[in-house]
This record gives C-alpha cells, structure tokens and sequence, in this order.
C-alpha cells in the first residue's frame, strides 16, 4: 500500500515553478550586457501532456513550468532563439507497458523535465510596439527519472523495477525528440518590458519508427503561457 503523501502536488510545483521563474527573471539584465543584438525573456507555462487512456486511468496531466528564451538577432525578423522548460511530475509504468503520468496516490516513479528548443523565430511589427512571433524547430526533453518520493517500504522494489522501466522507454529509440512549433505575440507593458503570450506544440514524431502501442493522441504535448521580454534593444 503506498502512502498518498502528495509532496509534489499542483500547488507544490506551482510554487517552485514561481521561484524558478523569479531566479530567470533575475537574469533579464544580461541583455544589455551582449548587446541588441541578444535578449532574454522570462517564461511561465501551463503544459499539457495529452493522453487517452481509458476512464479508470488519471488524467492528462496539467503542469505548470518555468522557463527562459535566450534569442540572437540574424537578420531582418529573424532570430535564433534557445529555449528551455522544467517541469516536475509523478509516473507509473501502466499494465499497457509505457510510463504514464499519474497522480500522487498512484506514483511510482518522479520525473523532472527540461525541454529544450533551438528555434528558428520570425518576430513582425504589427503596431507600436507590438509585435506577433511565429517559430519551431527541434526540440528535446532530457528526463531525470527517479524512485518517488514518500512511498512505504513494501512498494520501494516495484519502485526500483518502474523507475528502469520508464528510464529506458523515455532513453530509447529517440523518445525524447519532439519538435515545436507556435505562434505568440508581444505587447507594451511599460517602458522596460514587453509583455508576451505564447502557444506552443510538441510533436511525438518518434512514433514514426517506434513500435509503441499507446493512443494516437499519447506524446502529444499543448503549452500556453506568458513571457517578459526587455523593451531596451531594437527588435
């Protein structure tokens, strides 16, 4: 029996995503040191990795990330722009045989991501300063799977046999490629900062040359969120 001991619930990450998330925006200044031709914006996400595994399982998981943008101008609207999410959450390795993001009481396994991103960005003036951004590129999301946190010591070994388990799915066979695509637009938020919105897609083109017997919507990830992006440099 494990102990529903929801260490890393909702709120939980919420708030470390919220320190996170100050820590980047400490950051920003560091566009006025490498010049106008870099900046830096600070990220906050709401992701959701899509799954579709019958009524008796949990459901999609909702997380909140934090993240930063590091973007160098190469000509014209175009830039190349890094970008990197963390998120933390609970899986189990399900009887269909493939990790599932799962609820506390079900855990068997604790994840952290960071999804990483090197993307091609068009940025296009649609007004005063305001402007509207269409970007994608490859993308990967480099896992840390251990044991989870909290359990009682009679589930500790079926722990240890998931935790490899889920290891080697998201290891094996390029699972952890998913390029990105999206669209988002900045506006004014004060004469420093221009305020951000995004949507972003992950697609799990791995199931191209994988066997895997999951649902068709399984690997897909949706993200939404804001960005705070300095006004200083030219755009």
């Amino acid at each position: 029996m494990r102990y529903n001991i929801n260490m890393f619930s909702f709120i939980d990450r919420t708030k470390l995503v919220i320190v996170l998330l100050i820590l980047i925006l400490a950051l920003i200044p560091l566009n006025q040191v490498f010049g106008n031709d870099f900046r830096i914006a600070g990220m906050g996400s709401l992701f959701l990795f899509a799954s579709d595994n019958g009524p008796a399982s949990d459901p999609p998981a909702l997380l909140p990330t934090a993240g930063a943008s590091f973007a160098w101008s190469i000509i014209g609207p175009l830039r190349i722009e890094l970008t990197a999410d963390v998120y933390f959450t609970n899986y189990e390795y399900n009887p269909l045989g493939y990790p599932m993001a799962c609820n506390p009481e079900n855990r068997y396994s604790f994840v952290i991501g960071f999804i990483t991103a090197v993307q091609a960005t068009g940025a296009f003036s649609v007004g005063s300063d305001i402007y509207f951004r269409v970007f994608g590129g490859p993308a990967a999301d480099f896992r840390i799977v251990t044991q989870a946190i909290g359990l009682h010591p009679t589930d500790i070994a079926e722990a240890d046999r998931q935790t490899a388990l889920i290891t080697d799915y998201f290891w094996g066979e390029g699972r952890w490629f998913s390029p990105v695509a999206g669209i988002g637009m900045d506006f004014p938020l004060n004469e420093n900062f221009l305020l951000g919105f995004d949507l972003r897609a992950w697609f799990p083109i791995y199931k191209l040359w994988t066997n895997d017997n999951t649902p068709a919507i399984d690997g897909w990830r949706f993200g939404a969120g804001l960005r705070i992006t300095p006004r200083g440099s030219s755009r």
